[in-house]
């Protein structure tokens, strides 16, 4: 029996504007297995986000899901009715959004706001569901838990409002749960922290994570797959080790390479030449040619590569990989 929960097919997801049609997503395809998480790493602007909310199907207007396929354990999330798919949110599918004191609705206490998605999914009574609230800001390091119930968003700090938004999201055991930038507005402890929350929650009830980070260490830490995104578009896919160790797309090698190190304290950091292409308008070409030291004539002239296996878990989209001597 496969141990796919999550399966992304050659997903687009497109966004009109004046400008012209802007191809936030451009053929994603992504796994998700059971127990484990995925890491989802890339620049700002390379489709991490606007990937995310299309699983959900929320991507917001003008956004449009034009083709693809988004499979949750068989069944096709893009073709279930608004019913269905409001039971799934929160009760099969939960997100992590990016920012968590606006994730949080300001003129509604903590618990309330808890206890809503609990009385949305479950036939508890009221006092069970305010004795779960209250278990669930416990389980997730909230202080004085029952206190915290009457509260608001902008009484809280951002860890404190993250631990929130992982409570509700973690609230019904989800079967997938989506990390969209959890710790990217938090100082370096509270950091720590909330990671700390996402993996203990993930190894006590088995549920598997979409991480979206454009923070490399954070993956290292945390993923056990890594899906490195670039100009919409998945460019490399394989197990943490695989990446980190052997990075075939020359934009995965130049990431790694841009991070700092102490084994070469006394060089510069090495920066990636260029820009990421304008998405509204990409070509049918790799989109990482105008910035590739390794780029070929055949890059040039040739159609945007599929991902190729290159062995293992490990494939990358690109005519001329980087090939490693250890």
């Amino acid at each position: 029996m496969s141990d796919e929960i999550l399966k992304i097919e050659n997903l687009h997801t497109h966004f009109s504007t004046r400008e012209g049609l802007l191809k936030a997503v451009n053929g994603v395809t992504l796994t998700l297995h059971k127990e484990r998480i995925l890491g989802i790493v890339g620049e700002s602007g390379s489709g991490k986000s606007v990937t995310a909310l299309s699983v959900l199907r929320l991507v917001p207007y003008p956004g449009k899901i034009v083709e693809g396929a988004i499979y949750l354990e068989g069944r096709n999330l893009l073709e279930v009715d608004g019913d269905e798919l409001r039971h799934i949110r929160g009760n099969q599918v939960s997100m992590i959004f990016q920012d968590p004191i606006s994730g949080l609705n300001p003129v509604i206490p903590i618990g309330t706001q808890v206890g809503e998605l609990l009385a949305a999914h479950t036939d508890l009574r009221k006092s069970e569901i305010h004795r779960m609230a209250v278990n669930i800001l416990r389980q997730v390091g909230i202080p004085d838990p029952e206190r915290a119930m009457g509260m608001y968003p902008f009484q809280l700090s951002g860890g404190m409002c993250q631990r929130v938004m992982i409570g509700i999201a973690m609230a019904l055991n989800p079967k997938v749960l989506i990390a969209d930038e959890p710790t990217s507005a938090l100082d370096v402890t509270i950091q720590a922290q909330i990671l700390f929350q996402i993996r203990r929650l993930k190894e006590q009830r088995g549920t598997a994570v979409i991480l979206i980070t454009h923070d490399l260490g954070v993956i290292a830490q945390m993923a056990d797959d890594v899906a490195v995104m670039y100009a919409g578009s998945v460019v490399e896919y394989g197990t943490v080790q695989e990446i980190f160790s052997a990075p075939a797309h020359p934009y995965t090698w130049a990431l790694l390479q841009a991070l700092p190190r102490l084994d070469r304290s006394d060089q510069g950091l090495r920066s990636i030449p260029g820009s990421p292409p304008n998405p509204l308008e990409l070509k049918d070409e790799c989109p990482f040619v105008p910035r590739c030291n390794k780029a070929l004539s055949v890059c040039r002239s040739s159609p945007r590569p599929d991902l190729a296996h290159l062995g293992g878990d490990h494939s990358v989209a690109c005519y001329n990989p980087v090939q490693h001597d250890w």
